[in-house]
């Protein structure tokens, strides 16, 4: 599986960014792809996850209500929308690929894609 992230780039505070996440190769139902960020000098965290089959979605407290995962199947493609966007997210944003249902942790995650830089300017 080959993940590919874009759809970076600078926004003011309160705007919105689209990130998408385009996945080639094999992908199974039972496939998890999750958004991960990490912000200049901390560790990388878990932003949200969606279920390959289904669509059923996650996300960490930190950024429910404010931000949407959603899949086209047919485009083999997953999107992070981000609304009400705050400093704090500013971070370079990375899709992964899990096996494991209701994945949260790095280490669950087999394949990942190149990260997108999101700058959120207050």
């Amino acid at each position: 599986v080959q993940l590919q992230a874009s759809g970076g780039g600078l926004v003011q505070a309160g705007g919105s960014l689209r990130l998408s996440c385009a996945a080639s190769g094999r992908i199974f139902d039972s496939y998890t792809i999750g958004w991960f960020r990490q912000a200049p000098g901390k560790e990388r965290e878990f932003v949200g996850g969606i279920r390959w089959s289904g669509g059923r979605t996650y996300y960490a407290d930190s950024v429910k209500g404010r931000f949407t995962i959603s899949r086209d199947n047919a485009k083999n493609t997953v999107y992070l929308q981000m609304n009400s966007l705050k400093p704090e997210d500013t971070a370079v944003y990375y899709c992964a690929a899990s096996g494991g249902r209701g994945a949260t942790r790095e280490y669950e995650y087999d394949y990942w894609g190149q990260g997108t830089q999101v700058t959120v300017s207050s």
